[in-house]
């Protein structure tokens, strides 16, 4: 009896971990599995590359987790270079162009058929955009491109283009490379992943670190010397000069084959799954990663998050169904960390926007406190607002800015979140205290306090 054919389209986090979890279930007699990858690199670690930019970190091996050698030794087909520019569901195959040697064409045939294409960053149709010096950064090969810009460059002028999690790790990277660094941020704050009010405690930083944050920021262009190279962004009131340009504008799903073979996909352009991550109204056909919306289970409504940890999970469930078991992946909860210098950022949850738009009432309550005991050295101020359901209680979103031990205080939050705890339940919880390491009232527990108030006194 013939091997079942298992065809992966993409081959980072999401494919290749469903690739390996199905190489575990089943043999290579019993599925054969063949996975495309357009670009240099498989199996590794985009989040990494504002690490690699910065010096922090080696690169680009030590951010590769398996390397194309390592999942072939596995009895896994994965061809690099490999493009797949068409989805012939019909006839169940795919058709692939190599992107070396010619750019010869083949069509390939499944039996299942898993799509995990990513995302791609969103790069505006503004004049200049493409010219060479400007950089959009998602892969290992983009992050190897800006490399080489800024290795040839003899100025030290960068502008950012976007105040979001690539923007501010990126002006960070930047910054550590003696670049002088401007962000250019068309919103009222920087990080519209939070809540006005604590990106303005991320601006205020940024600015103390000697990053020239330019807010309501409105790009109109990039010029170019006669070089042809990028010199300049502009604005509606502004030029802002630039050997280097980076675009941290976000990513959207890229889904163009999807669409293409008439796949369901949400709002966001994001494909449309099931619990285990199987495309809607189709059998044989799953889809994982930055290219899927998720369940969001604050506010119960589908939401397009692009980041590794869910594209891993993505990829287990999907291996296991595909290779006889049986997985879910029941949603998230919009946990993210990130950090600018030493300035730690992060939010789990809704933010005040998303509560409006999912009809919720609420509260919301800021408190200021310390990262150790007030009198332990190297106290460090921490701020931390928390949204709580006006009826209920129940715990609605965390956000944090704060320095050392900042971020990862997140996590308490996310983890109330899952279990859909309210903010009284969070004051009772037995966290960790020393000196070094919490005031006697952890930060979090302390918002929890004040949010149980706050309850109470806006009543039903």
């Amino acid at each position: 009896m013939a091997a079942e054919r298992l065809v992966i389209v993409g081959g980072d986090a999401a494919g290749m971990a469903a690739a390996s979890q199905a190489r575990r279930l089943r043999k290579p007699d019993e599925l054969a599995i063949t996975a495309f990858e357009r670009s240099h690199f498989a199996s590794y670690s985009a989040c990494g590359i504002p690490y690699w930019v910065g010096g922090e970190v080696d690169g680009p091996d030590a951010l590769i987790a398996r390397t194309p050698e390592e999942h072939r030794a596995r009895d896994i087909d994965l061809r690099m270079r490999c493009e797949v520019t068409e989805l012939d569901l019909e006839r169940g195959r795919v058709r692939t162009r190599e992107l070396d040697g010619g750019g010869r064409e083949s069509w390939t045939g499944f039996d299942k058929l898993v799509l995990a294409t990513g995302a791609r960053p969103r790069r505006p149709d503004l004049p200049g955009i493409d010219a060479p010096g400007v950089h959009g950064v998602q892969t290992l090969d983009d992050g190897r491109a800006l490399l080489d810009t800024l290795g040839a460059s003899p100025g030290r002028r960068a502008v950012v283009v976007g105040a979001g999690y690539i923007g501010v790790e990126m002006a960070e990277a930047l910054i550590r490379r003696d670049y002088e660094v401007t962000v250019l941020e068309q919103s009222a704050q920087p990080m519209s992943t939070l809540d006005p009010d604590m990106g303005a405690l991320v601006h205020e930083a940024m600015c103390a670190m000697g990053i020239e944050t330019v807010r309501g920021a409105t790009v109109t262009g990039v010029l170019t010397g006669g070089d042809g190279r990028a010199r300049a962004v502009t604005t509606e009131d502004a030029e802002y000069p630039a050997d280097v340009v980076v675009l941290g504008l976000g990513v959207r799903p890229e889904t163009t084959l999807a669409a293409a073979a008439g796949l369901p996909l949400g709002e966001s352009g994001g494909l449309l799954t099931d619990l285990g991550m199987r495309v809607r109204g189709q059998e044989h056909i799953w889809a994982g990663g930055d290219c899927v919306e998720v369940l969001d289970l604050v506010s119960g409504q589908l939401r397009h998050i692009a980041l590794g940890t869910h594209a891993n999970k993505h990829g287990q469930v999907i291996g296991a169904n595909v290779g006889g078991g049986y997985a879910t992946f029941p949603g998230v909860v919009g946990t993210a960390v990130s950090k600018v210098c030493d300035l730690e950022i992060a939010r789990t949850g809704l933010l005040e926007r998303q509560a409006h738009a999912a009809g919720l009432r609420f509260v919301t309550v800021t408190v200021e406190a310390t990262n150790r005991a007030g009198y332990y050295p190297c106290a460090r101020p921490m701020h931390v607002k928390m949204l709580a359901e006006r009826r209920t209680g129940r715990l609605l979103g965390v956000q944090i800015v704060g320095r050392e031990g900042a971020g990862k205080r997140v996590d308490v939050a996310a983890v109330a979140l899952t279990a859909g705890m309210t903010v009284e339940q969070m004051t009772a919880l037995d966290l960790g205290y020393a000196p070094p390491f919490s005031p006697v009232w952890d930060p979090v527990l302390v918002a929890a306090r004040k949010a149980t108030a706050a309850v109470r006194d806006a009543g039903a």
